[in-house]
């Protein structure tokens, strides 16, 4: 009979964002022998996220959460970690914007990840940043990131993740790169996407499955104007304000390039289309059925977030947070990956898609 040993991993957090991670981290966990991971100590700059985070992740230890600018951490007093966990910001990486990579205001923020792992020596860190991550700088930012962290004495193991090939209802492309101290024997293997090809993984069945209650939080609707109405109910799921046949009194008047996520519709027969937490009208996402942009409540069961994860702040904030978070669905799967290569746990895996 196996003996039922317990390890422990204790987690900090930088860019800790809403708790995505965090509540995939903490609720992964592996059984005999008994392998989880727990929360210590997290960073994030925005008040209303720290709030959100300390109220689902560590309500019985709301100091654990540092809210201030990373680059005035103080690093010292936050003590010592078995892992440690960034998803540092994508804005300056991301293929929607403008792609400025290191030459971002963004982009450098890495570098504080680096500097923890450098000073507490985690067993293994995850980092995660947008998929485009890869073109940034002419493909230089992710070679100088992935040198910085293999310097910082670590083995890295890169994947583009396409969670929506992992049970996730959302088509969310992630470069996650996870990294095993260079001393320990550990070899990480990406886990595979074969246990979850007949997964229902429809927008429609995520947010129908099971019906959102009335008194569900952070679910109130939009007010649209009775022309957004008008114009929603010329477009059909799957289309977007430039593909549909609208009434010309109803068009858009757009010269250059035509976003083609600017009112669109979910199709109800696939994932979601990418979850974002900024942008003006018609970025909202909307309702393959009804004339509505989605609630908060309906786009944080798309980022498999459950109904009684309540997030904090106005509805605009709780729409920021929403989008900037990792599916937690998603992470869970790959923070399992990692607690069965310690515990020497076998589990189904393929080859890196990631070539480094």
């Amino acid at each position: 009979m196996k003996t039922n040993i317990i390890k422990d991993f204790k987690l900090g957090e930088l860019f800790c964002g809403p708790g995505g991670l965090a509540l995939a981290a903490t609720t992964a966990v592996i059984k005999d022998p008994e392998y989880k991971i727990t929360h210590k100590w997290a960073n994030d700059y925005d008040l209303d996220t720290c709030n959100t985070y300390r109220r689902n992740i560590c309500p019985n230890n709301p100091e654990s959460v540092i809210c201030g600018d990373v680059r005035q951490l103080n690093i010292e007093p936050l003590g010592d970690i078995d892992a440690l966990a960034f998803g540092f910001p994508c804005n300056d990486f991301s293929v929607v914007g403008e792609q400025k990579g290191f030459n971002g205001k963004f982009g450098p923020l890495y570098t504080y990840g680096v500097k923890v792992l450098k000073r507490y020596k985690p067993q293994w860190f995850l980092a995660e940043n947008v998929g485009g991550l890869k073109s940034a700088n002419d493909g230089k930012a992710f070679l100088k990131i992935k040198k910085d962290l293999i310097d910082a004495g670590y083995k890295i193991y890169p994947n583009l993740y396409k969670f929506e090939e992992y049970g996730v209802p959302q088509a969310r492309h992630r470069m996650i790169i996870v990294g095993i101290r260079n001393d320990l024997p550990y070899e990480f293997r990406i886990p595979s996407t074969e246990p979850y090809k007949n997964m229902d993984v429809t927008c429609k069945t995520a947010i129908e499955v099971p019906p959102i209650t009335t008194d569900a939080f952070n679910n109130e609707f939009t007010r649209q104007s009775k022309q957004v109405v008008e114009r929603l109910s010329y477009i059909k799921p799957g289309q977007n304000a430039f593909t549909a046949d609208i009434p010309e009194h109803l068009q858009l008047k757009v010269k250059g390039a035509k976003i083609s996520q600017i009112y669109k519709r979910l199709d109800p027969s696939k994932p979601a289309y990418t979850v974002t937490g900024s942008g003006g009208g018609g970025t909202h996402m909307y309702h393959y059925e009804e004339n509505r942009a989605l609630t908060n409540r309906e786009r944080a069961r798309l980022q498999t977030f459950p109904d009684n994860y309540v997030f904090e702040g106005s509805k605009e904030s709780v729409r920021k947070q929403i989008g900037m978070a990792v599916p937690a669905k998603g992470a869970k799967i790959i923070f399992e990956a990692i607690l069965n290569t310690f515990a020497g746990i076998e589990y189904e895996s393929m080859d890196a898609k990631e070539s480094e």
